[in-house]
């Protein structure tokens, strides 16, 4: 899976594998049935452009500052690129649909192109008929169509000699130096049409002032510019424009374990990771993430009983049936193959600790909280009053019963003590008191029932023993000071316990609270969040090796899964939010740790 970029449009993202293949691609969202899904199924559907013939090289990258990918491929006779785009759905073009571009550019020498576009609508359920034409072709399955728009300038062959083998369209095209082709796949664009090459290059043009445009924005200046940019833009393309929602990742079903069962779909919005996410982006000058996420989790619990739910579709929607594929042979063998995620029922407490945490921090950033945003959070905090004091499923989303645990109840910890400072500092109507009361019971509680005086460590859950990497936030929300006696030794702790070579397990691998079989690889955001942790607690030299060693594990174009296998790998869906928004927490952490 890491030998792919990532492209995207703000509504939608597709994955470009280094061979020059999108084997992921969702319409019209993420959360949308797969067009081409063979990352999980060879027979998922692809859109695939590669040197004909001859063997070739090939290398990946990002054009500077920007979400415009270009394989380049090399061979004997010549060098060409593949640059894949989509221009951002917004603004002027918000009402266009989605295209994804694909310009082929031969740079030196001649390249003949070999070109395969085979759709499999519906996660290849639903079946289509396939119409070539002088211009394009058109792919209907009913419900949903896509329309191959061919770039041709004049006197370029038409392309009604393409070949249509079981719904798919295969055929090539030769180019000498300087010469730029290429085509256009729509959504729903109805008719093909002759696209100049002047205009993908302008649609070229437009979205890489559109991504420059926005990272200006960033005032970030640290030591890992370019890493925390790349996470940045990363972030940036997990978002669904038309709401601000964030999904956790643009994949389903990418396996924590080859071979295991633990294969989830993160196509939505975890309350949670969005949360943070927007938080990482807020630290890095971006304010507007902030303020339509906020809108949209106030539409959440307006629509509400009090409380929120873990996790909605894009659009705010709460239906997440989960289903399992049974026709799909999953990555590398790995199933089931889900779609849908009936973790959205649970109740997860740490949810309110975070969205409460971001939304002070954009309060202290100029992203002031209106009056129906503060009835919002009050509501919420009143709604955690009455609820906190109970056993939950967790950060990580136990599917075995539920437990008390001590990530949970620190982070209930952080949700009063971020609303009463917001109550405070702008004399906001609310029971003050009531939640300075409850503040205190969480913090009594924890030191009583989440401290372990023998091991002199916090736990994870009341009750137990056992370590967990979610405990390594508690001095980064202020729960604890950061050179506490007593942080430190449950810091040690979980370096004995959880770390091997710098990398961090989310808990004891041998020991799963999950209820799944077989085991999986280290927790990347743990990583990260170990960085923050030994800045803070004085470490700074010993954090930036791990911080240097973690970012080795990147892909070729800067990106990370949710996991590290043992052998190097990545593993689980990609790219993850999660492990992006580590980063940049870790390395403005280690910049200001480091002078």
């Amino acid at each position: 899976m890491a030998d792919h970029g990532l492209i995207g449009d703000l509504r939608t993202a597709a994955l470009v594998s280094t061979g020059g293949a999108i084997d992921w691609f969702c319409c019209p969202r993420f959360d949308s049935p797969s067009v081409f899904g063979a990352l999980l199924d060879p027979d998922g559907g692809h859109c695939r452009v590669r040197p004909v013939g001859e063997p070739y090289t090939s290398r990946q990258f990002y054009f500077p500052g920007t979400a415009v990918l270009i394989t380049r491929f090399t061979t004997r006779l010549g060098t060409g690129e593949v640059i894949d785009f989509m221009r951002p759905a917004i603004g002027a073009h918000s009402v266009r649909g989605h295209r994804l571009i694909r310009m082929i550019r031969c740079v030196r020498g001649h390249v003949e192109f070999a070109v395969d576009v085979v759709p499999r609508f519906d996660y290849a359920r639903r079946p289509h008929t396939t119409t070539v034409t002088a211009d394009g072709v058109l792919f209907d399955s009913g419900p949903s169509a896509l329309t191959l728009h061919a770039v041709r300038e004049p006197g370029d062959p038409q392309l009604a000699h393409a070949h249509v083998i079981e719904g798919g369209v295969y055929g090539s095209v030769t180019l000498e130096t300087g010469q730029v082709r290429g085509f256009v796949l729509e959504s729903d664009g109805g008719e093909p049409r002759a696209t100049r090459v002047t205009e993908i290059e302008r649609a070229f043009e437009d979205t890489v002032a559109f991504w420059r445009d926005w990272l200006n924005h960033s005032t970030y200046r640290g030591r890992w510019r370019e890493m925390v940019e790349r996470s940045a833009i990363t972030l940036k393309l997990l978002t669904y424009a038309p709401t601000g929602a964030m999904v956790a990742a643009p994949t389903t079903s990418l396996p924590e374990q080859i071979g295991g069962e633990r294969n989830w779909d993160y196509r939505y919005t975890w309350v949670r990771d969005a949360s943070l996410a927007v938080s990482s982006l807020l630290a890095l000058g971006f304010t507007g993430e902030a303020i339509a996420f906020a809108r949209w989790l106030r539409e959440r619990q307006a629509r509400g009983d009090g409380g929120l739910k873990i996790m909605y579709r894009v659009d705010g929607s709460p239906d997440l049936m989960e289903e399992s594929l049974a026709h799909w042979a999953g990555y590398r063998g790995s199933v089931p193959v889900r779609i849908g995620n009936s973790a959205a029922g649970q109740l997860q407490l740490d949810v309110y600790g975070e969205l409460l945490d971001t939304v002070y921090q954009a309060d202290r950033r100029g992203a002031g909280i209106g009056h129906e945003g503060w009835k919002a959070l009050a509501d919420l905090l009143d709604w955690l009053a009455a609820n906190w004091d109970q056993p939950e499923e967790g950060i990580w989303e136990t599917r075995e019963g539920k437990a008390d645990f001590t990530y949970g109840r620190v982070m209930s910890w952080v949700a009063f003590d971020r609303g009463i400072r917001l109550a405070t500092a702008h004399g906001r109507p609310c029971a003050l008191d009531f939640w300075r009361g409850e503040r205190d019971r969480v913090y009594d509680q924890i030191w009583a029932h989440g401290w372990d005086p023998l091991k002199q460590a916090f736990v994870q859950r009341y009750g137990s023993d056992s370590l967990d990497a979610s405990l390594l936030r508690m001095a980064d929300v202020g729960f604890v000071a950061p050179r506490d006696p007593g942080w430190l030794t449950t810091l040690a702790g979980i370096e004995r316990e959880l770390v091997t070579d710098s990398l961090v397990h989310r808990y004891d691998p041998d020991v799963s609270p999950d209820g799944l079989r077989g085991n999986e690889g280290t927790f990347s955001l743990c990583t990260f969040g170990y960085v923050t942790a030994l800045a803070r607690a004085g470490y700074p030299e010993k954090a930036r090796l791990v911080f240097e060693k973690m970012l080795t594990y990147a892909n070729h174009v800067g990106l990370y899964a949710e996991e590290i296998g043992p052998t190097g790998e990545q593993l689980g869906n990609f790219p993850q939010a999660f492990t992006h928004l580590g980063l940049i927490d870790a390395a403005l952490t280690l910049d200001g740790a480091l002078g």
